[in-house]
């Protein structure tokens, strides 16, 4: 099954599953935590789809939708959530997309490295411009790579929750491209900014984290049918997180600056975003 989408209620779910029950494709609802994912069963389906879900998402009232489920909907069944529960493994694979697993696996295989006996080596090649005495500006990478070095378990399991979390929406949603910007240009320029701060000394993906906190919270504001968006609460949250960061309630260092500069990155990122006219996913 491929998940094209969710909706905010199953409802609205159910509506377009009788949609496209009529255009000859079968699709399946899928429980979240939040929302109602979607799924078809034909490859061969997923982009008219897809196509098919940004249309029901600018205009879900629309007559046809309503006859669509006189035509095609039963009153006898209960709503389905789909030919049963996804195990954990699955459900993890299927909401997010290829970047946003290559990107955990890759913060994975690094706090691996470093806590298998590879601590010093892994951080010799990876750390920021002259956290090492061989480090040059040569080795173009070391502006990117600290972002996926973690050092407590805490650290890389908040940051890859969020990331998995929100980076799954944005990739599954809005296609890879968006995303890839966010962590290209957030797994850079907080480094940058912390290296000013503090020196070379750091690491953590906690400023793309905060970039597409920035993101998703900022487009569901200004363009609620784009498929994505961050509770008020959990922006709060992450605010409030952000504040401590700057005391010694938290007990261990944390890059301020990464953070701010992330944050500011994803914002200003979903004000450009926001202002495209309305376009199919994209890859």
């Amino acid at each position: 099954m491929i998940e094209i989408g969710q909706l905010p209620n199953a409802r609205a779910a159910q509506a377009f599953i009788d949609y496209l029950k009529g255009l000859n494709i079968q699709c399946n609802a899928v429980s979240h935590a939040e929302g109602v994912g979607l799924a078809i069963t034909n490859p061969a389906d997923e982009v008219q789809a897809r196509a098919e879900l940004l249309e029901f998402a600018k205009n879900p009232h629309d007559s046809k939708y309503l006859q669509a489920s006189w035509d095609n909907g039963a009153t006898d069944t209960k709503f389905d959530y789909g030919p049963g529960a996804k195990g954990l493994i699955q459900q993890f694979m299927t909401g997010a997309g290829p970047l946003t697993l290559v990107c955990f696996f890759a913060c994975v295989a690094v706090f691996a490295a470093m806590n298998l006996g590879f601590a010093n080596d892994t951080f010799t090649k990876l750390s920021f411009f002259g956290a090492v005495a061989d480090s040059d500006l040569s080795q173009i990478w070391r502006v990117f790579t600290p972002s996926l070095m973690h050092f407590s378990a805490m650290h890389i399991i908040f940051n890859l929750l969020w990331w998995w979390y929100l980076g799954g929406k944005i990739e599954t949603n809005l296609g890879t491209r968006p995303l890839l910007f966010l962590l290209i240009v957030a797994g850079t320029l907080p480094n940058i900014v912390q290296f000013y701060m503090t020196g070379p000394n750091f690491g953590g993906l906690s400023g793309v984290v905060y970039a597409v906190v920035g993101y998703t919270w900022l487009m569901g504001i200004r363009k609620p049918n784009c498929g994505i968006n961050l509770p008020q609460s959990y922006m709060g949250f992450m605010m409030v997180w952000l504040v401590l960061g700057f005391t010694d309630v938290l007990g261990m260092p944390i890059a301020n600056g990464a953070h701010i500069a992330g944050l500011c990155v994803g914002l200003a990122q979903a004000l450009f975003d926001s202002k495209k006219s309305p376009a199919a996913k994209t890859n």
